[in-house]
């Protein structure tokens, strides 16, 4: 269905042409002196040189041919030549139920679907989780659903580092402490165990050890570059090991993404498009885009047009060894061949631009994409602690994800229990719920790309512009809702009524922004434009409810209309806080 400002403009330009002026004057918008009226139009001040008339006049004109319209219930011209208007209850009511009885509340969707990749997550095999991952994981998760919600066919991979120097380093530290391990003999021919010789605890010490010993120890390097040499050409041995360390971390990985709400489609990594890179390789070099330079193999992107230094991408280093941009090209090569994407979304720290930039520029260049194929790079800012640098544990370290978690989940867990009795089991699952809310909002209400502040007092708390705050509003709903049905009514039954005070207006209006907000939040690849709409639904339910007493109502069909109205704002919040990544639970 038509979004409500395009409906109101059709009729306010139809009064513009039949009072003899250009239609498009008649473009309305939300009224920035909500005290006075819903809407605006300007038109009649856009016309006045125009037509060599003061603005009033044409405004009067238009106003005139107005009175007695289905759509608005007041128009009122006021100087210097302003258009006021508030809707009819009666057209507000009606637009309100075909939002109720539309599928996506009538979400239009698109013609043709666009097929997505987003890449997003990106994390390194071996290495645990930290807050650094946090915010490619809660954008990319939201902007693939938004996506979805949309109407389009959307993949999520996580784009996984599993195939560089650092498998060599662990593979070299695993050979320097367990040297009779049967992956290390050379001649052994038999099947390799099928339980790995190490835990995920000892995997997550094993490499930054390694990594360790290879910046003070030149011989140690050596001997894991050759490690990564013998992994990447397909010794059998090492690939064996290779598997054991992906098995036991994407385990680890998947749990922690699982504890988030993030689900990906996909779980490639850079290995998945090793063995094209030569075929790309020779690709490029036959098709004269890629050179030699310094002994390494490169292609120009800088363009005539550029106003700083973009510098060649990189395709191979002068010691033949691939890079991220190689990988990264490869793949984009692979989706091109086996998915067939429409549109790229890759959500990275914004630090990244310029390498992506050269990515997407190569990708061009070389055909790899077709020309129509649209390629984005959401990159976002820090998350930083009170003192504004990025966050890090009491003791000044990287503060691991899962412990991060435990710590927002604690504090929530605390904080219900404060003021009331409630089963320890439930209590902790209600604050796992709500601090998942806590951590998500807090994340995507703000723009991606700045960076914000992790402040967990702050986010935790059930007042503001908050995720506990939305979640409390609508456990409030499902609570009258269900005193409802306890009375006997039956809210399959209920049906809309138009508005009988100010603040239940408000509320349907702010109910009738849905489909405009969605469709920015996805064109704009913007949750946060999401969370500052259902901060203004959740605060419109909630003066609705401070000024109305619903189930005291003693009159049964206006507290049906009523009802049939917080089912409706119950339905379009719990929609939103899913596009976001997390649910509300049933009471708090």
């Amino acid at each position: 269905m038509k979004k409500l400002l395009d409906l109101i403009s059709e009729e306010m330009k139809k009064a513009f042409a039949e009072a003899g002026y250009a239609e498009e004057l008649g473009r309305v918008t939300l009224s920035n002196r909500p005290d006075l009226c819903e809407f605006q139009c300007n038109g009649a001040m856009a016309g006045a040189k125009q037509y060599k008339k003061a603005p009033i006049m044409i405004a009067n004109e238009v106003a005139e041919k107005l009175q007695g319209s289905a759509v608005f219930a007041e128009v009122e011209a006021v100087m210097p030549g302003f258009l006021n208007l508030k809707l009819s209850t009666t057209f507000l009511k009606e637009y309100i139920q075909g939002m109720r009885d539309a599928d996506k509340f009538g979400l239009e969707m698109p013609e043709n679907p666009l097929t997505i990749v987003i890449d997003y997550g990106g994390p390194n095999v071996a290495k645990p989780l930290h807050v650094g991952h946090l915010r490619s994981a809660i954008i990319g998760e939201s902007v693939k659903r938004i996506a979805k919600y949309a109407g389009h066919n959307v993949i999520g991979d996580i784009h996984l580092g599993d195939w560089g120097l650092q498998m060599g380093l662990i593979i070299t530290e695993l050979q320097e402490r367990q040297p009779d391990l049967v992956y290390f003999d050379d001649s052994f021919e038999g099947e390799y165990p099928e339980e790995a010789p190490f835990t995920i605890s000892e995997l997550e010490e094993i490499y930054p050890t390694a990594s360790g010993k290879s910046k003070e120890d030149a011989a140690y390097k050596e001997k894991a570059m050759e490690a990564t040499f013998k992994l990447q050409n397909g010794v059998r041995g090492y690939r064996a090991l290779w598997n054991h360390i992906l098995n036991v971390s994407v385990t680890d990985l998947k749990k922690n993404y699982n504890n988030l709400s993030v689900n990906f489609d996909l779980w490639k990594g850079e290995s998945d498009v090793h063995d094209i890179i030569p075929g790309m390789v020779d690709y490029m070099k036959k098709e004269g885009y890629a050179h030699e330079s310094e002994g390494a193999l490169v292609v120009d992107v800088k363009e005539e047009t550029d106003t700083k230094e973009i510098p060649p991408c990189m395709i191979l280093k002068s010691d033949g060894a691939s890079l991220y941009n190689t990988t990264d090209l490869a793949t984009i090569m692979e989706r091109m061949d086996k998915i067939k994407p429409d549109y790229l979304i890759y959500v990275v720290d914004k630090r990244q631009d310029l390498y992506f930039e050269q990515v997407f520029r190569c990708a061009r260049k070389t055909k790899l994409v077709n020309p129509e194929t649209k390629m984005t790079f959401l990159g976002f800012g820090t998350m930083n602690g009170k003192d504004g640098k990025p966050y890090k544990t009491r003791e000044g370290g990287v503060m691991r994800l899962e412990r991060l978690i435990s710590e927002v989940n604690e504090e929530m867990y605390q904080k219900i229990i404060e003021n009331r009795t409630i089963e320890e089991a439930e209590a902790r699952e209600i604050a796992k719920t709500v601090a998942l809310s806590a951590v998500k909002y807090g994340d995507l209400s703000n723009q991606a790309s700045k960076d914000y502040i992790f402040d967990i007092d702050r986010f935790t708390s059930f007042e503001g512009d908050t995720g506990p705050y939305i979640l409390y509003t609508i456990v409030r709903i499902k609570s009258i809702l269900n005193k409802y049905k306890e009375q006997g009514g039956n809210l399959e039954c209920v049906g809309l009524q138009e508005a009988v005070n100010a603040s239940e207006k408000a509320l349907m209006l702010e109910l009738t922004k849905f489909n405009a907000m969605m469709e920015t939040a996805y064109e704009e690849i913007a949750p946060h434009k999401v969370c500052a709409y259902i901060y203004d639904l959740a605060n419109a339910f909630n003066r609705f409810y401070h000024e109305t007493k619903i189930l005291a109502e003693e009159d049964e069909s206006k507290k049906a209309g009523w009802i049939a109205l917080l089912v409706l704002t119950r339905d379009v919040l719990e929609t939103c806080i899913d596009v976001l990544g997390f649910t509300a639970p049933e009471r708090m």
